[in-house]
């Protein structure tokens, strides 16, 4: 069970207006607001999706969907680093009761995330550097990235400031085990989840 949601009052939101219309006018692109600035991130090819239901299958198995926690996709998580400031995590990982933390804008409190997980795409550079800064501001606990571009897992975690304390990338051929925090063991393939994200030609 996570703590009780901070209040915020309702007013204005320019930017959120503004980032609610590109998301009316582009569907299937995400948008976002980190550090004060819109960022619309392209629709995602299809080994993106592959690789987040990869992703899922070891969280799932692990019991982690259920009474005490879900595995979520495209959730909102409202960010405390601006004051419109949000973002939208690939798939996450929270608290059961994630939805009595609703903030706004469809976006939750980051006290009820115990995971997020960001699989690159054209715009990787967002992923390993502005969503570092802003997780970890957000206090989540772990933080993985799937670097479709380095062929690397990057597992951070221990948040402190707008940093992690511990970052550590995989290559393939290694076994990722993720941190006790997130409430069950559960083992990456790093080789597997490589490959899952690598386009088909064809």
């Amino acid at each position: 069970m996570s703590a009780a949601s901070v209040e915020r009052p309702h007013e204005y939101r320019p930017l959120i207006a503004e980032a609610n219309r590109l998301m009316e006018r582009n569907p299937g692109n995400r948008v976002e607001i980190i550090g004060g600035q819109i960022l619309v991130s392209p629709r995602p090819d299809g080994a993106h999706g592959v690789t987040l239901t990869e992703l899922m299958v070891p969280f799932l198995a692990a019991g982690l969907h259920g009474d005490e926690s879900a595995v979520v996709q495209g959730v909102g998580l409202w960010l405390p680093t601006g004051v419109e400031d949000y973002a939208i995590p690939d798939l996450s990982l929270v608290d059961a009761d994630f939805e009595d933390h609703h903030v706004e804008n469809n976006c939750y409190d980051p006290v009820a995330f115990r995971l997020v997980l960001e699989v690159t795409s054209s715009n990787w550079k967002t992923d390993l550097r502005d969503k570092v800064r802003a997780y970890a501001g957000a206090k989540v606990p772990v933080y993985a990235i799937v670097d479709r571009k380095h062929q690397r897992l990057h597992v951070l975690t221990d948040p402190a400031g707008d940093a992690y304390d511990s970052h550590r990338p995989y290559p393939p051929g290694e076994t990722v085990t993720l941190p006790a925090v997130i409430g069950a063991e559960v083992a990456l393939d790093v080789t597997r989840i490589l490959r899952a994200g690598q386009p088909h030609s064809g």
